[in-house]
């Protein structure tokens, strides 16, 4: 019996898991974690089963006469095509391993204390490594981000994870590194439809580039010099990743920064050899500026069919002469073709001027820098389609010394000085991206960072060193025709009239001010008015 006051308490009747129940639910919840953990892995898991087998089958020779066979096999194929052998058997065996025993070790970690890792309902949340793809040189994660965070939040902290991981390089990618290879043969089709999967767009992932093994640290040796230069791809340098990067130099302009004595004359002599083939047959025309009285490219001098080194004056003629071409193509060309066509009769002008700064900000002469600077105004923004190109190198990067550094579409930066003149080179955010070019070493020299085309991410390549000897062996081999520096004359060429315009009729029309404040500005044009 209760009375009022007393305090009643009232429990639900308690439900007890049998023991049995419990252990079978546990069972079954590993049992679905493995199955799982299977299809995730089923190159491992394949392996396991098979390695079983054989060891149930035959012992220990099971297990000892495969990994014999793998390992010759492997030999063989990495000395008949170790790119083959690099792309499908050690780099994934590599990036298998060194997820699990490398970056997932320290994983939680590098995300933390890089800040990266967010704090959601009171616990914390870490992007997922999904993948490592390595290759002789490079280590590829591929990150998928928290749920809210940007490409730009991780090449913030890119110097960051580098060192994290215990390296020197990284770099962070919104797309996919790579592009999709070309098929070709039966199986083409097949084969694309799997790329459209690979290389489809993931807006959620990033991709983290780490240099495991520097290869830009030896020399690169001079490429082949080609017959019929690809005015498209000219390899001119080498990639962390042992591929060759090449210019697209077509319809573009092209800016090279970097200090004194870090590698400007490696990147426009391999421009020049990448050129030698199209020099000699009359495809391309060089006209070279060299401020420095001829010290960097004089031993050049028989491939090139202008030459100024010495005569401030000279060096402005070269340039309006090279407005002058500019003009006649324009002409000739327009309302028939938008980017211009290299050929021997009309061959590609390439205006190659070295130390710019000398030209636009530190001559004397004001009237004459002015000249100067018209014309290479005049050029940059309106060269590019006709075949009048521009490839300027520069120490100074400043907006006071280039004042039209924005009308370079192709730039290149190699050593600088500044953390703010990367930016200033390459564009902004450039160094955010893991353009590092104020941080070169000593042996760097040549080894600069290069924007690919369609994406905003800068690469690490290295130039090619091309030697006194190797200039006069190109000089010698590749000289310009007699009649190089001929070119001025097509612009006495008859082009197109222009068409007769019928004037339209326009209607005579008042002063545009009021009479009254007519009287007040004048008061005689007033009265006259009147």
């Amino acid at each position: 019996m209760t009375t009022a006051g007393d305090l009643m308490v009232i429990r639900p009747k308690r439900f007890e898991l049998p023991v049995w129940a419990a252990l079978l639910g546990l069972v079954l919840r590993w049992s679905w974690r493995a199955i799982w953990w299977c299809l995730r892995h089923p190159v491992a898991t394949c392996t396991a089963a098979v390695a079983v087998t054989l060891y149930v089958e035959f012992d220990w020779w099971g297990l000892v006469v495969p990994l014999v066979l793998v390992a010759v096999g492997s030999a063989l194929w990495r000395w008949r095509a170790e790119l083959s052998w690099w792309n499908w058997f050690a780099g994934p065996l590599l990036g298998w391993f060194r997820r699990t025993f490398v970056y997932r070790r320290v994983w939680r970690e590098a995300m933390t204390l890089c800040g990266l890792a967010e704090t959601y309902d009171h616990r914390r949340v870490l992007p997922e490594l999904l993948r490592v793809r390595s290759d002789q040189a490079l280590d590829v994660l591929t990150v998928r981000m928290v749920r809210g965070q940007t490409p730009e939040q991780f090449q913030k902290a890119s110097a960051n994870l580098a060192y994290a991981f215990g390296r020197r390089h990284a770099r962070v990618y919104s797309e996919r590194p790579d592009e999709p290879p070309v098929r070709t043969g039966p199986a083409a089709w097949l084969l694309w439809a799997i790329d459209r999967v690979r290389f489809r767009d993931r807006p959620t992932i990033v991709y983290l580039v780490l240099v495991r093994t520097d290869a830009l640290r030896t020399v690169v040796p001079p490429f082949p010099a080609q017959t019929v230069p690809d005015f498209t791809a000219l390899p001119m340098a080498r990639r962390e990743d042992l591929r060759t990067w090449s210019l697209h130099l077509l319809a573009t302009h092209v800016l090279i920064g970097g200090a004194t004595r870090r590698g400007k004359g490696s990147v426009l002599w391999s421009l020049v050899r990448a050129l030698s083939g199209g020099i000699a047959s009359g495809l391309v025309r060089l006209w070279v500026i060299d401020p420095k009285g001829g010290m960097e490219f004089a031993l050049g001098r028989p491939m090139f069919a202008r030459f100024a080194c010495k005569s401030f004056e000279a060096m402005a003629d070269l340039l309006d002469e090279a407005v002058e071409v500019m003009r006649e193509r324009q002409t000739r060309l327009a309302g028939t073709v938008r980017v211009h066509t290299p050929t021997e009769a009309d061959p590609l002008v390439v205006v190659v001027i070295d130390e710019m700064a000398a030209l636009t900000a530190y001559l004397q002469d004001v009237d004459l820098r002015k000249r100067i600077a018209g014309s290479l105004g005049l050029l940059l923004s309106q060269g590019a389609g006709v075949g009048v190109l521009v490839v300027a190198a520069l120490q100074d990067p400043r907006k006071e010394v280039l004042p039209f550094r924005d009308l370079f579409p192709t730039r290149i930066a190699l050593g600088l000085t500044e953390a703010s003149q990367v930016d200033m080179v390459l564009g902004d955010g450039a160094r955010n991206r893991g353009a590092l070019a104020d941080q070169m070493p000593r042996w760097a020299k040549g080894v600069g960072y290069v924007i690919l085309d369609g994406t905003p991410e800068p690469v690490r390549v290295r130039f090619s060193y091309v030697t006194d000897d190797d200039i006069r062996a190109m000089a010698e081999q590749y000289p310009a025709p007699a009649d190089a520096a001929d070119i001025l004359a097509q612009v006495s060429r008859e082009t197109a009239t222009e068409p007769a315009r019928v004037p339209l009729p326009r209607r005579p029309s008042g002063p545009l001010l009021p009479k009254s404040l007519l009287n007040l500005i004048d008061p005689k044009k007033g009265e006259e008015q009147r």
